[in-house]
């Protein structure tokens, strides 16, 4: 898939899930946000760019702990979600910015904190987006990285990766722990902090904000409940006491300063 039409499906879906993603329980838990801003260590002299912002939840999250907050994203109804977060959450120090990720408009060392979540696995080159990341992160400031991630087995991680592009056809794919935590070694960051959550919910209304393609909702309620027998996602899947399909996302928040 070419990059332009892989950015074509990413802002087709994001159009469609702005408001439904933004407002997700899992997406919007306070205390993963707390998790998030606690990892960067935010004071009031940061300056802040959450890349791939979205609606603008990590951006207004971070606002009333740092000087200033920037979002950038590549889906104008993402931003006009932000900005109506914004104005909702009442932050003021906020600024959001239409923009490529893999190469962001903006000077080398521009921001003491850096971050992205949940949007590692949309980018078809990670490692070019990191290495964005590290550049506009100015010397002693902190590069903040929050995603899924898939099993170590790379049988599972195949199967997970596969339901989430039937989810979602702008997914590329979930990278394992290991991978995640390589991007910060390879850039000479050295081993990043660590922490660790679950995004819990229920496989409906994990439908119920996602626009798969005609058809392929049975299929991905089908690889749900197989995993109930084989485990074959590598994630926690389970039925509540109603009977309902019921599941569990790994999240990692890592964190580590730039020399």
């Amino acid at each position: 898939m070419s990059d332009a039409a892989h950015d074509a499906l990413i802002r087709d879906q994001f159009t469609r899930q702005a408001v439904p993603f933004s407002t997700a329980a899992p997406i919007a838990d306070a205390a993963a946000l707390k998790m998030l801003v606690e990892a960067a260590e935010a004071g009031p002299d940061d300056t802040v760019l959450d890349v791939a912002c979205g609606g603008g939840i990590v951006v207004c999250a971070f606002a009333p702990h740092v000087r200033h907050a920037t979002g950038i994203d590549m889906t104008p109804a993402m931003l006009e979600r932000a900005r109506r977060h914004a104005a909702e959450t009442g932050v003021a120090n906020v600024a959001w910015r239409e923009g490529d990720v893999t190469r962001l408009p903006f000077p080398d060392s521009a921001f003491t904190i850096v971050v992205t979540r949940f949007a590692m696995h949309h980018f078809p080159e990670p490692r070019a987006v990191f290495a964005e990341m590290r550049r506009v992160c100015a010397p002693g400031g902190r590069i903040v990285v929050a995603d899924t991630y898939a099993s170590p087995d790379p049988a599972k991680a195949a199967e997970f990766n596969r339901l989430e592009l039937l989810r979602d056809p702008s997914h590329r794919r979930c990278l394992a722990l290991a991978e995640l935590q390589g991007l910060f070694r390879e850039s000479g960051l050295g081993e990043a902090a660590a922490s660790f959550y679950e995004l819990r919910d229920s496989v409906d209304n994990l439908l119920a904000r996602s626009f798969p393609n005609p058809g392929d909702d049975q299929k991905i309620v089908d690889l749900f409940a197989a995993s109930l027998d084989d485990q074959r996602l590598g994630i926690p899947v389970s039925r509540d006491r109603d009977g309902r399909l019921c599941y569990a996302y790994l999240a990692a928040i890592l964190a580590a300063k730039k020399p």
